[in-house]
């Protein structure tokens, strides 16, 4: 896998930024951080070098003076709103943030219950994280909120919020997801800070777009694909370039939102510390590009992936028919179809030969491995034997699994479990490896190369299971479907 984004020189210099700019305030910062912090899959897919991880592993550079805060939407607790990628209600994201959050060795200040209107599941969630030791606040819908400035700048609108008691210089105030509140409670905090005395600051962490990448670059094109059921749209600042002449990229919300922040702003402070959108950020990730074309190939990738979730979105009845035909335009902008994508053709090509269901996957060399449904195994669980004996240079027509051995788990799974469906998943074949890997010397080299998937590129020729999807997912391979249920 060919990298092209310095990971290393990334912490070094993201971590200097923001030093930096707490310096600029009464040596308190609130930093608003979108994306994800623990597992940023699409930084990664787009950037290749980017770890996972990065925001997580530069916040530990400032573990000393950094303290997190945790926004949740009273509306999104009521509704039940699902993280897509995790499978997991965002109230439940909350609790798991905190602990992971607290196992790497950094402060949890509190959570704070964002647009509160007394919905009857938040105060229920209000009560469960102080039962946890949770410090827990409440900040409550304002009414005009973002325009009507002389309420929400009032006692009548941050002033009736509480205050967040915060001990550190840097708070980082992130979420389980878009819309839970972060830049709300920001404003709110510099506004009772104002009232204490302290020159507090804002600033936003936020990796995409990339503003000093061109407006068309795909890095920032696979960002509008990530985005399209929002309705995001790169732009390019207008306010940034009359203030300094300098071309930079941001998106619609923000620049839409920008002159009433600066209002806010000017009531709070008297005047503005920005004159821009792209002032107000502080991300570097476009300075730790170290090979362009690298990061465009894979963008135009990312591209392709999100457009078949959201055709398989539209199959599943999930998602909107606008949501499709906005990444197909950005296809055309950037001349690519599915058939860039090297793993389409394989695995339709063996569906049609078999006359069922296959799935296709490109090793780190470059090599394109199928697998075929038959009648012991799905088309995934055969493709993940087959690409693992390949690393690991087993002959193809050698069993490094009894068929003696998979028949038992056939027998439980439709006598005694009422499957339909007498073939292994993935998740099964892997624990019926794993068993004779403590006899086979073959098996155990093949188990062993399970981590050299990690990034590889899957397509497959039906709409797969949840198990296989999120095997795949854990394997760190990225999935793409037809939209076709088998």
């Amino acid at each position: 896998m060919k990298i092209g984004f310095d990971n290393e020189k990334y912490l070094k210099m993201q971590s200097e930024h923001i030093k930096e700019r707490i310096n600029q305030f009464d040596n308190k910062l609130y930093l608003e951080f979108g994306g994800k912090l623990f597992d940023d899959f699409h930084a990664s897919r787009v950037l290749p070098g980017f770890a996972p991880d990065s925001k997580l592993r530069m916040l530990m550079q400032l573990a000393d003076q950094a303290e997190i805060v945790m926004a949740i939407s009273a509306s999104d607790i009521e509704k039940n709103k699902v993280r897509g990628d995790l499978g997991i209600t965002y109230d439940s994201d909350v609790l798991r943030l905190v602990d992971e959050f607290r196992g790497k060795g950094l402060y949890v200040g509190s959570v704070v219950i964002t647009q509160f209107s007394g919905q009857h599941s938040a105060t229920l969630f209000k009560k469960r994280l102080e039962n946890l030791g949770i410090k827990v606040y409440i900040h409550y819908t304002i009414p005009g909120y973002p325009s009507n400035i002389p309420v929400i700048v009032s006692d009548e609108g941050f002033g009736k919020n509480e205050y967040i008691e915060t001990t550190r210089p840097l708070v980082i105030v992130t979420a389980p997801g878009p819309g839970s509140g972060k830049m709300a409670t920001c404003l709110s905090q510099l506004y009772h800070e104002h009232q204490r005395g302290v020159h507090a600051g804002y600033a936003k962490y936020e990796t995409f777009p990339v503003w000093n990448l061109p407006l068309k670059h795909p890095v920032n094109l696979a960002y509008e694909a990530a985005t399209a059921d929002l309705n995001d749209i790169n732009m390019i600042d207008p306010f940034h370039l009359e203030a300094y002449g300098i071309t930079t990229v941001n998106y619609n919300r923000d620049v839409e939102i920008f002159p009433v922040l600066n209002a806010i702003f000017e009531r709070i402070f008297g005047e503005s510390p920005y004159k821009s959108p792209t002032d107000m950020g502080v991300n570097m990730a476009g300075n730790c590009i170290i090979d362009d074309e690298v990061c465009r190939q894979a963008s135009r990738q990312e591209i392709i992936r999100r457009y078949y979730h959201a055709v398989d979105g539209i199959a599943a009845g999930t998602r909107l028919e606008e949501e499709a035909f906005k990444i197909e335009l950005l296809m055309k902008q950037e001349h690519i179809t599915v058939n860039d994508r090297s793993t389409v053709s394989p695995a339709l090509v063996r569906a049609e030969a078999t006359g069922a269901p296959a799935v296709a996957m490109e090793l780190p060399n470059g090599k394109i491995i199928t697998g075929k449904t038959s009648d012991l195994l799905g088309p995934s669980a055969a493709l993940l034997l087959n690409a693992i004996k390949e690393l690991a240079g087993i002959d193809h027509e050698k069993h490094i699994i009894s068929p003696t051995a998979i028949e038992p788990i056939q027998t439980l799974k439709i006598k005694y479990l009422g499957s339909k469906n007498p073939r292994l998943h993935t998740d099964e074949v892997l624990i019926a490896l794993s068993t004779t890997a403590a006899r086979s010397d073959d098996a155990k080299l093949a188990l062993t190369q399970l981590a050299r998937l990690q990034g590889c590129q899957v397509h497959s020729s039906v709409m797969l299971s949840e198990v296989d999807k999120k095997m795949f997912q854990r394997l760190g391979c990225s999935l793409t479907c037809e939209p076709k249920y088998q």
